[in-house]
């Protein structure tokens, strides 16, 4: 068996506690062998061998990779700071918050001579790729539609994730990482020539639209934050190869179950996905996946897994990753791409007046 990695996860809070320590203690390809979160409470619950309030108190010699689960607004400057030191970095999605940070992130990563891996579940998931495999039959794809509807699913999460200057966007950004993250798989590197969105939040600050599986576990709920992102987002993007995309994100509506769906419309057939992506303990019972083609619609088996397994294939991956020396700069790349489209949505959705009752939503962000 080859050697264990040694891991510093950095960030304590929700996703580095219920995500990412549990996973990386359970394989065995990887050994905690530190954490680093400015909370001394939450460092002692962790029990690694060495807890570290700061990264810069983090020594390079004792870690082979650092797993970054802090807030958004943190991401880029912390992974910079990692990668200029020499330390290979995982980032939790999204990887960054601007096309500035993208570069800064590069820069680090060219700097220190250590490689950044961008993290984002979506297309680990089985039945994403029972979709991928699917798609090929298709002939040239002509449009995508994703997306992922939450009945009540505003995340609070401490306050930050519904507040612009800490998040840097709402459901957008968070949900809508995921979902375009499907977009390359399935149409290869592209580039958007066309992108029109809209923003709005309806129940952003209304408690009782509030993810409370998050609270499972966590003691009782604190009080939901005032927040100024969306909690709905809807856009089109057209590609320079005439491909269109449609997204829908929503942290909230007036549905019953949460629902991810992909549909993938080609020159012989479509096929369309619906499930539920994360961890909602409200969602559709089972994957679906269906093909149509002349008219004729045929059921297509999808494997079954247990919530979450994504996350923990993409550990199964990160030892090759950081193996391979062309990954240098693929991740920062694609991750630029990725938030470039996003903040072009959130300038199209402020441009034209569309969202008046968030002026402040994604400002900020510039092409």
């Amino acid at each position: 068996m080859s050697a264990r990695l040694r891991v510093a996860l950095v960030g304590l809070g929700w996703a580095g506690r219920r995500i990412w320590l549990p996973r990386l203690h359970e394989h065995e390809r990887y050994t905690v062998a530190a954490v680093v979160d400015p909370d001394a409470d939450a460092r002692a619950a962790a029990g690694a061998p060495v807890a570290a309030a700061s990264v810069e108190d983090l020594d390079p010699a004792l870690v082979d990779l650092a797993v970054v689960a802090v807030p958004n607004h943190l991401h880029s400057p912390v992974a910079a700071r990692l990668l200029a030191r020499g330390v290979p970095v995982f980032v939790e999605k999204p990887v960054c918050l601007s096309v500035a940070e993208a570069d800064r992130l590069a820069a680090a990563e060219r700097e220190g001579g250590a490689v950044l891996l961008a993290g984002s579940a979506a297309r680990y998931r089985a039945d994403v790729q029972a979709l991928l495999g699917l798609a090929a039959e298709l002939g040239p794809i002509r449009h995508v539609d994703l997306s992922w509807v939450r009945a009540h699913g505003v995340p609070a999460a401490g306050g930050w994730f519904v507040r612009r200057e800490q998040a840097g966007g709402g459901a957008l950004l968070d949900l809508g990482w995921h979902l375009l993250d499907t977009v390359e798989p399935l149409l290869g590197p592209v580039v958007f020539d066309q992108v029109v969105g809209t923003v709005s939040a309806d129940f952003v600050n209304d408690h009782s639209r509030r993810a409370r599986w998050k609270d499972a576990g966590d003691g009782a709920p604190g009080p939901l934050a005032a927040g100024d992102v969306e909690d709905t987002a809807r856009g089109f993007l057209v590609t320079d190869r005439g491909v269109s995309v449609a997204l829908r994100t929503s942290w909230a509506s007036h549905e019953a179950r949460d629902v991810t769906a992909i549909t993938v419309e080609g020159g012989a057939g479509t096929a369309a996905l619906s499930c539920t992506f994360g961890f909602s303990t409200n969602r559709q019972e089972s994957s679906t996946l269906v093909r149509t083609g002349r008219g004729v619609t045929r059921a297509v088996p999808v494997p079954g897994e247990p919530v979450g397994a994504e996350y923990s294939r993409q550990l199964d991956e990160l030892p090759g990753l950081l193996a391979d020396p062309a990954r240098g700069g693929a991740a920062i790349g694609r991750a630029r791409e990725m938030i470039a489209a996003i903040e072009r949505l959130y300038d199209s959705a402020r441009s034209a007046g569309r969202a008046p009752e968030l002026a402040g939503a994604g400002a900020g962000h510039g092409r």
